[in-house]
């Protein structure tokens, strides 16, 4: 459906006002400084963002070990690294204390590793984070072909490392996939309670039929079945997670998600990429959070790129998991309305090739 330019403009303005929570800590646009242009990369400088005087003072000498950090952990690549700059300014512009915010970004070694290292420190000077190499050799043998060839990439099965990856000194983690955005402080997904044995916390979708999850195979052969008797298994997205690194290493989760793996591979049980392995371990035993925290499914479904509406009630992200992404469809000039509130935090192209309100103006076009 092709939109006119004056409606997807009140539309973005109406539903920009209604996202943003009463406890917002900076308003939308802000004029960004210096621009970077290397080729197919071209990004302008973050506006710097400070800590209130409420936040807990860090101990310089901790470093990543310091219990004030909030942990961020995402993955950084050349195809979504617009998507992931994006998240990471809209952390950064919502939060409270975003001096107090440490991001830990995993990356496949290849020629482009320290490009994107040096990127992220470009574009995020105060930002404090470290890049971590992923061995895709350890799992690519593991990945079975889904519905999708963008979910087979590598680094989608990063998640499940991150308890091996990250300094055993982190106990807690925010997972974040590259195509979120937040409109609220992270602080408050981070103080969320996993209460008892429970490893993640997530929202959860019970109305969604949780066996299309699974093929024949898996629901036919009792045994593998089994290992959702006496629980109450509901779907739930990994692509935005508060995660026990603790538990998870003391449980070894890890080699219990690639248990499934292989049986994928031997019995081909499931086919949607690497979130099935993660129901199979940690469904029935999510602490559930506010679907506030996850408006998933903004870029369509897995095959179709389609204009999706947000679901009813408050919103505190906005997630775009599916075959469409906001800053493609905004390259193309046919956005989705809903693909207007991702621009503010876009830093992609402002500066030397657009200034900041032609790069507005452009947006709004299709």
């Amino acid at each position: 459906m092709i939109l006119s330019k004056k409606l997807i403009f009140v539309l973005f303005v109406s539903i920009s006002v209604l996202l943003v929570p009463a406890s917002a800590i900076r308003g939308f646009l802000e004029k960004p400084r210096n621009t970077k242009n290397d080729g197919y990369l071209s990004y302008v400088e973050s506006p710097e963002y400070r800590n209130s005087q409420e936040c807990p003072i860090l101990e310089s000498n901790l470093l990543i070990c310091d219990p004030n950090l909030i942990h961020v952990a995402m993955t950084l690549d050349v195809q979504y690294f617009r998507g992931s700059v994006a998240a990471v300014h809209s952390v950064l512009k919502h939060s409270s204390c975003p001096e107090n915010v440490y991001f830990h970004f995993v990356a496949s070694k290849d020629s482009h590793f320290q490009e994107l290292r040096q990127m992220v420190k470009f574009i995020f000077p105060s930002l404090s984070f470290k890049v971590y190499i992923f061995d895709e050799f350890r799992v690519k043998k593991l990945i079975s072909s889904s519905i999708r060839q963008a979910l087979d990439n590598p680094l989608n099965y990063a998640r499940t490392y991150l308890a091996e990856i990250i300094e055993p000194c982190v106990e807690r983690v925010i997972y974040l996939d590259s195509d979120v955005i937040l409109v609220d402080d992270i602080q408050k997904l981070w103080l969320i309670s996993l209460t008892g044995s429970r490893i993640i916390g997530a929202p959860e979708y019970c109305q969604a039929n949780f066996r299309t999850y699974f093929t024949d195979n898996f629901w036919s052969d009792s045994k593998l079945s089994k290992v959702f008797e006496g629980k109450k298994p509901c779907y739930f997205n990994t692509g935005v997670m508060v995660m026990d690194l603790g538990k998870w290493r003391k449980g070894d989760y890890t080699v219990k998600i690639e248990k499934w793996m292989k049986i994928q591979k031997e019995k081909r049980i499931y086919e949607l990429g690497s979130l099935p392995p993660f129901m199979l371990v940690f469904g029935g035993e999510i602490e559930g959070i506010d679907h506030r925290w996850n408006q998933h499914g903004l870029g369509g479904d897995n095959l179709v790129n389609s204009c999706r509406t947000l679901h009813p009630g408050p919103v505190s992200l906005l997630h775009w998991s599916g075959k469409g992404k906001p800053w493609v469809r905004l390259d193309q000039r046919n956005p989705c309305p809903v693909d207007l509130l991702w621009v503010p935090y876009d830093l992609y192209r402002l500066g030397s090739i657009d200034s900041f309100d032609e790069q507005e103006q452009r947006a709004m076009l299709v």
